[in-house]
């Protein structure tokens, strides 16, 4: 994404308190304050700073889904027939009612979205995929990718790394 100018003025401990949150979102404010070296009540602030921002948008937590049920995870390229604002916001409208899709991506280049879907097997995505290009949602053409086999997946967003010519890492 686009780089947008920052005038929340983070410094490196809120950058601290972002990455620890990330790692381990069910940290105790006083582990947060001693993991990033503040005590807890200026800590707490930071944190309640953070969130009434949006920086925070809230806390979850990652399944392991294979010791749950057996599932499929697909990734299909969605090239739409037109290209109006009005096929895009219905795309993304039908998109958003579709719980097996667990994320989608509007790309610029060869296709227009890329979809992640988590279904029980690949017969249920198939039946799925048949269902949304007969709703009529604007789908062209798809290509699908099935997932054999996760190398690396992380939620974990590369702060240091994203600020770090931000002056405040």
């Amino acid at each position: 994404m686009a780089r947008k100018p920052n005038n929340l003025g983070l410094d490196a401990i809120d950058i601290r308190i972002l990455s620890a949150l990330q790692r381990e979102g069910r940290i105790t404010k006083l582990k947060l304050a001693e993991r990033v070296g503040l005590s807890p009540t200026p800590c707490w602030e930071r944190l309640r700073r953070l969130e009434a921002a949006g920086i925070i948008e809230g806390y979850h937590a990652q399944l392991a889904l294979k010791k749950l049920t057996a599932f499929t995870a697909v990734l299909a390229e969605i090239t739409l027939e037109q290209h109006t604002q009005a096929a895009f916001e219905r795309f993304e409208r039908a998109v958003m009612g579709v719980p097996e899709i667990v994320a989608c991506w509007s790309t610029g280049g060869g296709v227009d979205y890329i979809v992640k879907f988590v279904t029980r097997d690949v017969d249920a995505y198939q039946t799925l995929i048949d269902r949304l290009l007969t709703a009529e949602i604007g789908i062209d053409r798809y290509v699908t990718y099935i997932v054999t086999k996760p190398v690396k997946e992380s939620h974990e967003l590369p702060l240091a790394h994203l600020l770090k010519n931000d002056d405040r890492s």
